[in-house]
């Protein structure tokens, strides 16, 4: 059976293998960036997939446009899958790059993305036999994480799991499954070249979890992998 997924921030890093992944796979990707006419790989994906695959141009945090694209989908959509993300600064108490601007727009992104991208496409998800919504979190929201810097970052990842939970709970009702997962430390632009492992490693785990989710599993934060990680 065919799987709809919509993912966000689907132009570059783990959310572009994502959108190859899923539209290699046979199944239909509706894919959500802020700049698809430079997205160059995501577009070619999307134009080998014989129609299956759909781009739309948004910010994960702009309602209004989100709005204007659920009204454009028809149909029911199985997997959200709230990527989109920004790093902050990454220095300590010191760093002057931990200014207001840059913190806005790591907690709204990060953390209200995920809120307002639920909101939009919740519609869609009531359609689905089996709705999931999976949040792109990260091991650096948990509370046992023993960080000393990043802070914004760490906190808008935080927040992105309380998201989660809250979501977790008021939707159950409506039969749809809510996790938040860590992608694993990806040789991204945000991960670096020194980091775990590839961005195949992490969307290959990452799809692979989203399909065994059920609502046994709602609010729960899981590894690429599958193993239970604490909020």
């Amino acid at each position: 059976m065919t799987t709809t997924y919509l993912i966000t921030g689907a132009n570059r890093g783990i959310g572009l293998e994502m959108s190859r992944l899923i539209l290699q796979s046979g199944d239909r990707l509706y894919a959500v960036c802020r700049n698809p006419e430079t997205a160059t790989e995501l577009n070619k994906f999307v134009q080998e997939s014989n129609g299956r695959g759909q781009i739309f141009k948004s910010d994960a945090c702009d309602e209004e446009t989100l709005a204007n694209i659920a009204d454009k989908i028809v149909g029911g959509i199985d997997v959200l899958v709230c990527n989109a993300g920004v790093m902050s600064a990454r220095g300590g108490l010191g760093d002057a790059a931990n200014n207001a601007s840059s913190v806005s727009t790591v907690l709204m992104t990060n953390t209200a993305g995920p809120f307002f991208t639920a909101r939009a496409f919740h519609k869609h998800l009531q359609q689905s036999s089996a709705p999931r919504i999976c949040i792109i979190s990260s091991y650096m929201g948990s509370q046992q994480h023993q960080g000393t810097s990043a802070y914004f970052y760490r906190a808008s990842k935080a927040g992105a799991n309380n998201i989660m939970v809250t979501l977790a709970n008021e939707l159950k009702a409506d039969g749809i499954t809510v996790a938040s997962f860590h992608p694993g430390w990806v040789k991204t632009e945000m991960g670096g070249s020194g980091a775990d492992i590839t961005p195949n490693e992490s969307a290959s785990g990452l799809i692979n979890q989203f399909q065994a989710l059920k609502l046994a599993n709602t609010g729960s934060f899981l590894n690429y992998d599958g193993k239970p990680l604490p909020l």
